[in-house]
């Protein structure tokens, strides 16, 4: 089995996912979090994450078991083929750590940032040499999304940028690669873009957090789940294909565009959010709310297996 030993640095929910999902594919993992709850954390995650993983298929060649936990981040690496970095998204605690683990990788090893809101050059800085350095930023939680966001530049040993994505397709992700770099990556910024609206239509007064919700999952939301926009705008032309759907349309989204609302994510704001979502939630808990949303999602993605 190509990179058998892995390491996960951070334990948080990003991290135990991580973990559980190396875990699944039949690989080892060390582990290491200063947090002194975090064997406890961690082992609880894989725990709730296993039966979902066994659902979609992920688990058959796995050991939920097969995961030590280290007293520092080189104890963690030392041997390790692949290493997912999940520390918090602060630089000068990027830069420590790395500057802790370099001299203990082996050789060849890969390692990777999940890192959604640092760029790979602020992140290199903590390097003495970052060849074997990727981004590959997961969408939360990993062992459920399959995306993979993959970044490498002109530092980046190109060997290591293919090698994370040969990695990740085997554990079962969908990647996608950056040619360069931007705040946010990709899939954070359409998100962004979505939500600004969404919370322009509720604070103008057009609809509520729950109707603007229910606009995205039971309208395009459920067709994004099949294929991306610019393919479905395609398809939605006909025959004439996205040429037609743009000579058609080409004024009604400019006009769009131009009405689209500007806000700011201030208290004023994030206090009619709380409460919309508050209400949008019907009683249910944290718990089960995202046990609902994870069932929802796993029975589309068994739904999908096979069709892509």
């Amino acid at each position: 089995m190509e990179f058998a030993q892995t390491a996960c640095l951070g334990g948080g929910v990003i991290g135990a996912s991580w973990a559980a999902l190396f875990l699944a594919s039949g690989r080892s993992v060390a582990m290491f979090d200063p947090d002194p709850q975090v064997e406890k954390h961690v082992r609880d995650y894989i725990r709730t994450a296993w039966p979902t993983m066994t659902e979609l298929g992920l688990t058959e060649h796995g050991n939920p078991d097969a995961i030590r936990f280290c007293t520092t981040a080189a104890q963690a690496v030392e041997g390790a083929d692949f290493i997912q970095e999940n520390v918090p998204e602060r630089l000068p605690i990027k830069h420590a750590t790395f500057a802790e683990i370099e001299p203990a990788l082996k050789p060849g090893a890969i390692i990777a940032s999940s890192a959604s809101g640092l760029t790979l050059s602020q992140m290199q800085g903590g390097w003495s040499d970052p060849a074997r350095f990727v981004l590959g930023h997961p969408f939360n939680p990993p062992h459920l999304i399959p995306l993979v966001e993959v970044l490498g530049n002109d530092r980046t040993d190109p060997a290591a940028i293919s090698g994370a994505e040969n990695f990740y397709t085997a554990i079962g992700k969908v990647t996608i690669r950056l040619h360069k770099e931007k705040n946010g990556h990709v899939a954070n910024r359409l998100q962004a873009a979505i939500w600004r609206e969404a919370i322009s239509l509720v604070v103008e007064g057009v609809a509520s957090v729950e109707d603007v919700d229910k606009a995205v999952w039971a309208g395009p939301g459920l067709r994004w789940a099949a294929m991306g926009p610019t393919m479905l705008f395609n398809l939605g032309a006909g025959e004439g294909g996205l040429k037609a759907f743009c000579d058609h349309f080409a004024d009604t989204f400019n006009g769009w565009w131009d009405d689209l609302g500007q806000v700011r994510l201030n208290d004023e704001v994030a206090g009619i959010l709380i409460e919309g979502v508050n209400e949008e939630a019907h009683g249910e808990n944290h718990a089960e709310l995202s046990a609902r949303r994870d069932a929802l999602i796993t029975a589309m993605q068994k739904a999908m297996a096979g069709l892509r």
